[in-house]
């Protein structure tokens, strides 16, 4: 144990200390929460260009509809009758509306052309407002007094309210998909560690054994210290990082939220009419906090770290095993397809099992330990049977005993084997060696 915790302690302090994995650490929520922001932050800016577009309509009901926007001016064609002759006549039209029949009775009988891709916002304004038009026209065709108020009071919107219990009779505000969301999120942490650590443990196998480090190493190492220090090491770097990168997240989201707020239009509304900055964000935010606070976060927090320990355990100790018996990462793509299959398979069944987490695809892959450390982070958050969770830990830290038994068979000849890539058979017989 001595040795392993020398090694350990050597893979966590080697990698940390790199200048890349402190770059990465800080850098990658910095990116994270400018993918938020900065695409709302250039949404809000608009375009001081604004554009004309001519309108064509050969039966002169519609073109008064048109009232003109921030961004779009609309005018009458010079020849209605004639849109070849309005383009012609025309300079610094950006678009042509045409418009040839009733659209009561034809509604294919309205086009838009331009010369450019035309803007999604341009084709809204026309769809809306011509829709709009038509429905009152529609509407009065019936002859049928406060028919408008009448529909309108008609209208009923059901949004249920989802009130979770406690086990001590509390009642908290939940919601669906945030629950879902929360699942979603450490499923795709779980997934994305496991590929990107797994496949540094393999690398930092291959690196040693082409140095001829490894001979050197072995010499007062045991192979299964060496390989579990390694393993050990590099988990903890992944660990680290994933508490960085919460940490660092949440403190930049929480503030780019609060300058975004401030700087909204819907806090200077708020401002003008003498409240606060923000208030007028309050009812939502004191919803969504309600609903957060209906999640025990430091159960999850748990689970997490237990099913991304005995997965990342499982599949390192596989890619050590791999990066032993190979010379070179070309080699490696035969034996890693497998392992590739199990995790993106685990993967969209997580995504399956997002409507369904008590299904039977749900079930059976959050026990397959294989697939479990992705699915069963889709479904702790439901607050399933803690029976379930218990079976699928034991069954994963069974499993992942017997992969480092198994590669560690296989690590320790292959990590001195040099010169030819082995065969299915030839591993196996390291295994009974």
């Amino acid at each position: 144990m001595k040795k392993i915790g020398i090694v350990t302690k050597r893979e966590y302090l080697r990698r940390v200390n790199k200048k890349s994995f402190i770059f990465l650490t800080l850098f990658a929520p910095v990116l994270f929460a400018a993918l938020v922001f900065v695409p709302l932050w250039l949404s809000s800016i608009k375009s001081g260009d604004i554009y004309e577009v001519a309108i064509a309509d050969r039966t002169g009901k519609y073109v008064s509809l048109f009232k003109d926007t921030d961004k779009f001016h609309f005018v009458s064609a010079n020849d209605p009758g004639s849109l070849d002759k309005s383009r012609e006549n025309s300079s610094g039209i950006f678009a042509f509306l045409e418009i040839t029949d009733d659209l009561l009775i034809n509604q294919k009988a309205v086009t838009l052309y331009s010369e450019k891709q035309i803007p999604a916002d341009l084709t809204r304004e026309v769809n809306h407002t011509l829709s709009q038009y038509l429905e009152n026209e529609k509407r009065a065709s019936f002859n049928i007094p406060n028919l408008d108020e009448i529909i309108k009071n008609s209208r009923v919107h059901i949004d249920v309210q989802t009130i979770k219990w406690g086990k001590d009779g509390t009642a908290t505000e939940s919601s669906s998909a945030i629950t879902s969301g929360i699942g979603m999120f450490f499923t795709l942490i779980i997934y994305m560690f496991i590929m990107m650590y797994g496949a540094v443990v393999m690398q930092g196998v291959m690196e040693e054994k082409t140095n001829r480090i490894v001979e050197v190493m072995v010499s007062s190492v045991r192979p299964f210290d060496l390989m579990m220090g390694k393993i050990i090491g590099i988990g903890l770097v992944g660990l680290t990082q994933v508490f960085v990168w919460c940490v660092l997240t949440g403190v930049l989201v929480s503030v780019g939220g609060i300058f975004w707020g401030m700087s909204s239009g819907q806090d200077t509304a708020a401002m003008q009419m003498g409240l606060q900055p923000g208030m007028s964000d309050i009812p939502e935010v004191t919803s969504l906090l309600s609903k957060l606070h209906s999640f025990n976060f430091v159960e999850i927090i748990i689970y997490f770290v237990l099913f991304f320990i005995g997965g990342y355990i499982s599949y390192a100790s596989l890619f050590a095993a791999i990066g032993s018996a190979v010379d070179n990462p070309e080699d490696s793509q035969q034996f890693m397809t497998p392992m590739m299959i199990f995790l993106m398979f685990a993967v969209y069944a997580g995504i399956y099992s997002v409507q369904n987490p008590d299904g039977p695809l749900a079930f059976w892959c959050s026990l397959i330990p294989f697939t479990s450390p992705v699915v069963m982070m889709v479904r702790v958050p439901h607050e399933i049977p803690f029976w379930q969770i218990l079976v699928s830990l034991v069954l994963l830290f069974a499993s992942a005993i017997f992969f480092v038994w198994l590669s560690a068979k296989i690590y320790r000849v292959g990590i001195l084997m040099y010169g030819k890539k082995p065969s299915i058979k030839e591993i196996v017989r390291w295994v009974k060696y």
